[in-house]
């Protein structure tokens, strides 16, 4: 049985990209999308997170009219993709995952050629801002040839933003790039932000979602499962373990203790409870109380919360079971 994605409530300012009843059902009878709705907000950045041939890119090409959606509708700041091509189109950028770039242009040439294709009046003032905000204008002569692979990926990003756009999809901005520069990049993007952009992103790295990411949509065999706020998510799905170091070594986990949520780890030295954050208590208080009743006592304690990259596996594997 298929269910709606959960969501927030969107505010009722217009969103600058909104997605309705989507659907791709490719040559051969594969389902690509299935019927995706969504809203995004001006100014937010929005992670959408699945495994490979989830539907992420798809979704993109069609946003961008790459490709022909089966049904439903997506409008840009109003526009019809389909209907007003031109109007969606100019308001978008895109860095898709790769891309051949003119390999033997200059870094400076590239990213004016881009802005013309757009119809914008050359402007190299603009042009100079992109590749300083990229860290580019060092290598503003330099071919494309000469640079590195995450140089290149920058590029890429001047390319998309030469002409303005007010929505950019970044289709696995990092991929590749070395941990250093994708915390650099990570900057860019929130700048971007700060400049008006709205960024759309999709990603392996589970943590550059949590790092960057307002909202977070989950997509899997072409479904939107959920889309929620990344704070909300985390806390209301998320686990908390409480980590008991023990004092003394115990073979297992005394009977009267079963009403609690424990394990046994670190070969019989440490205690871990698993607790829900959504409840009124954790009973953590009187779980303590039952442990000195037991005569179990402990060093050190500490706690964890799930990460996201835990809350994705777990809601796909329960799409999956469903």
């Amino acid at each position: 049985m298929k269910h709606p994605p959960r969501s927030i409530t969107m505010s009722r300012v217009q969103p600058i990209l909104s997605i309705r009843n989507l659907s791709k059902t490719y040559a051969g009878g594969f389902e690509a999308l299935k019927d995706v709705s969504l809203d995004i907000e001006t100014g937010e950045i929005f992670a959408l997170l699945g495994p490979n041939g989830a539907g992420k890119t798809t979704l993109i090409s069609i946003v961008c009219g790459l490709v022909n959606p089966t049904n439903g509708t997506a409008e840009v700041d109003g526009y019809d993709i389909i209907r007003h091509y031109r109007q969606t189109r100019f308001r978008i950028g895109l860095v898709p995952q790769e891309l051949p770039v003119e390999a033997f242009e200059t870094v400076f040439k590239t990213v004016s050629f881009s802005r013309g294709l757009f119809g914008k009046p050359a402007d190299p003032a603009y042009v100079e801002k992109v590749l300083r905000s990229l860290s580019l204008w060092e290598k503003k002569d330099d071919k494309i040839i000469a640079l590195s692979g995450g140089m290149k990926r920058r590029v890429l990003i001047a390319k998309a933003l030469a002409h303005e756009p007010t929505l950019l999809f970044l289709d696995e901005p990092t991929a590749g790039v070395d941990v250093e520069l994708r915390k650099d990049m990570w900057n860019v993007v929130e700048s971007l932000r700060e400049e008006g952009c709205t960024v759309i992103l999709t990603t392996h790295y589970i943590e550059e979602a949590e790092q960057l990411a307002d909202r977070v949509g989950v997509i899997n065999h072409g479904e939107l499962i959920l889309v929620e706020d990344k704070q909300t998510l985390m806390r209301e799905m998320g686990k908390k373990q409480l980590f008991l170091h023990l004092q003394s070594e115990l073979d297992s986990v005394p009977t009267g203790l079963a009403g609690y949520d424990l394990e046994l780890a670190a070969d019989g030295r440490e205690l871990v409870y698993t607790y829900d954050t959504r409840g009124e208590r954790t009973g953590i208080t009187a779980l303590l109380a039952d442990l000195n009743g037991a005569g179990i006592h402990f060093n050190d304690l500490r706690t964890s919360q799930s990460s996201l990259e835990e809350i994705f596996v777990d809601l796909v594997h329960k799409a999956e079971a469903t």
